[in-house]
Order: structure tokens, then C-alpha cells, then sequence
């Protein structure tokens, strides 16, 4: 602890001064619980086993690898081909950018720790890292929302598809999106920052999320931990049955349409409800789930940061014409030039 000297004359016999060195504690104890000893917490990643974190390392690499480009793929071809300039290629757009940054928040971490021995995280880092965490996860929940919301309106309400899916309401939802996920992180980010950390340090995962770190504190940490799944967990199950209820309106209204012939519509959102499924299950089990067990979950959550992030553009895009079509003028495009 760090002390403060200050010198006080004080008047002994025969005139004569003397100089008594006090010592006074910068924090007084009513700080104390707001000074962490802690620098950096330890991270206890996937296994400890050398050949296995080798084919990890493999498998994640390429994992985040096809992440990247065929999430960036998305965004470039909707961004320059006119022709997708659409409120759904808008949605999907952006949720590719979120899936980037979803993935970009633990993937590279975990890559470069399955090569170490020793896998540590910094204080800050730790803390940065679930704040990102919980900022690109409100904004996918988001999101999803309103690409469920956009197919619905779609299918259940074609003409009047584009007054009500406006650019204007477009850009709202993105917008909506990011605020929801800083007001959803930073609502539990202000109180866990303050949290007094003196004791252990190891996390059993390859990542820092909140749960685990209230776990660590030198408080009782009851109340924080009911607050994070009240948040968090109120709104994975909410956004989660908002989800279910509009593919099913959309599979009730295409049923009534088709006199009964569901086939083409549980084809194409059969594909849709198992990434929510895929996406919100982790969730779900670490924050509403009442005995979140760390040593299941964090396997759990590898869905989240490197399966569904691939899965989307695949989905999303696989059978889709008009990205086919851009594709293919892309391709020709750069034929032309090459040959030019």
C-alpha cells in the first residue's frame, strides 16, 4: 500500500525542534473495497492436452478464417451491387459485420493460447473483452429480430413490404441495435469495474464473461450474479420466444396461402430457426440456466464465437439468387479487368 509522509514540527525542551515522520495510508478503508490486487487473471482455456489443443489450434484457425472472408464477402458485395441495395441485404449486411466482430472478441485469443503454457489476460483486457462481448451480442439479438420481423413482413404482408421496411427504418434498427447492446453491456460493466479481486484468479474457460468473473470477487457476489442473469438472461430468452413467434406466424401464413403445403417454407426456415436455436442455447444455459456449470459451458459457447458466425453467411446466402447473380458479376467484372 502506498503511504504519504508528512513531516510535523513539534516543540521539545530547550527550544529545540524535532521532526516526527507520520505515516498516512492513501486509501482509507472505506476505499479498500474498491482497490483490486489483482493485475491479470488466468485463463484455463479448452484442455491441457498438447495434441489436441495442435488440432484445435488447426481447426479454429481455419474456422475464423472462413469467418472473416465469407462475412467480409457479404459486406463488400451488398455495399457495391446496386441490385441488393434492399432493407433484408441491409440486415444481412450488417449482421455479417457483427458476426466478425462476434467472433474477432475471443477467437484470436483463444488461437494464440492453445500454443502457450502459461494463458494469461490482463485485468483491463479481461474487462474490455466482456464488455465487447456483450455490445456485439445485443446488437445480433437485435438483429435477428428484425430480419425475423423483415421476412415476416415479407411473406405475410407483401405490399406493403417496402413502406413499412423503409430506409429510414432500416437505418433506426442499426442504429437501435448498438444502443441497446452499450446500455445492455454497460448496465453490468459499471458495477462489476469496481468489484474488489484479491484472491484467485484462474477462469475455466478460454474467455472472460461475467458470471465468472463476479465468482472470483472478495465479496458475496449473490446479488450481482442475480442482476447479470435478470439482464442477460431476461433478454436471451425474450429475443429467443420473440424469434420463435415470428417463424411461426410466417409458417402459419405460408400454410394458409399453400392450402396446407409447408414443405418449401419449413425448407427455408428450418435453416434459420437452428441458427437461433445454435446462437441462444449457450446463452440461455449460463445465464437463465439455475447451476451454470463453467466446465460444460464454455464448450457451449464455442457455437457462439466460431459455428454460428460461419453459419450465417452460408445460411443466409446459400441458395440466394441475388448473391449468386453479384457473384457472378463480380467475377466478370474482374475477368474484364484482368484481361483489359
Amino acid at each position: 500500500m502506498e503511504v504519504i509522509n508528512i513531516s510535523v514540527p513539534v516543540k521539545l525542551c530547550k527550544n529545540k525542534l524535532k521532526v516526527i515522520r507520520k505515516s498516512t495510508p492513501l486509501f482509507q478503508p472505506t476505499d479498500a473495497l474498491n482497490y483490486s490486487l489483482i493485475s491479470d487473471f488466468v485463463l484455463l482455456g479448452l484442455t491441457s492436452s498438447w495434441e489436441t489443443r495442435i488440432v484445435l489450434t488447426l481447426t479454429f484457425s481455419l474456422l475464423y478464417l472462413g469467418i472473416i472472408l465469407g462475412n467480409l464477402s457479404i459486406l463488400f458485395l451488398v455495399i457495391l451491387d446496386s441490385h441488393l441495395h434492399s432493407p433484408m441485404y441491409f440486415l444481412l449486411a450488417n449482421l455479417s459485420f457483427i458476426d466478425v466482430c462476434v467472433a474477432s472478441t475471443t477467437v484470436p485469443k483463444m488461437i494464440t493460447d492453445l500454443v502457450k503454457e502459461h494463458k494469461v489476460i490482463s485485468f483491463r483486457g479481461c474487462m474490455t473483452q466482456i464488455c465487447f462481448i456483450h455490445i456485439t451480442g445485443g446488437v445480433e439479438m437485435v438483429l435477428l429480430i428484425a430480419m425475423a420481423f423483415d421476412r415476416y413482413t415479407a411473406i405475410c404482408k407483401p405490399l406493403h413490404y417496402l413502406n413499412i421496411m423503409n430506409p429510414k427504418v432500416c437505418v433506426s434498427v442499426a442504429v437501435i441495435g448498438w444502443v441497446t447492446g452499450i446500455i445492455h453491456a454497460m448496465s453490468q460493466f459499471s458495477f462489476v469495474i469496481n468489484l474488489p479481486f484479491c484472491g484467485p484468479n484462474k477462469i475455466d474457460s478460454f474467455f472472460c464473461d461475467f458470471p465468472r468473473i463476479i465468482k472470483l470477487a472478495c465479496i458475496d457476489g449473490y446479488k450481482y450474479e442475480f442482476i447479470i442473469a435478470a439482464n442477460s438472461g431476461f433478454m436471451s430468452m425474450g429475443t429467443f420466444f420473440l424469434l420463435i413467434l415470428s417463424y411461426a406466424f410466417i409458417l402459419v401464413t405460408v400454410w394458409k396461402c399453400s392450402k396446407g403445403d409447408l414443405s418449401k417454407a419449413l425448407v427455408t426456415l428450418s435453416a434459420h430457426i437452428t441458427v437461433v436455436v445454435l446462437f441462444f442455447t449457450p446463452c440461455m444455459f449460463l445465464y437463465v440456466w439455475p447451476f451454470p456449470t463453467s466446465s460444460l459451458d464454455k464448450y457451449l459457447f464455442i457455437v457462439d464465437f466460431a459455428i454460428t458466425p460461419i453459419l450465417n453467411p452460408a445460411i443466409y446466402t446459400l441458395r440466394n439468387k441475388d448473391i449468386k447473380i453479384a457473384i457472378g458479376k463480380l467475377r466478370k467484372k474482374h475477368d474484364y479487368i484482368r484481361f483489359c
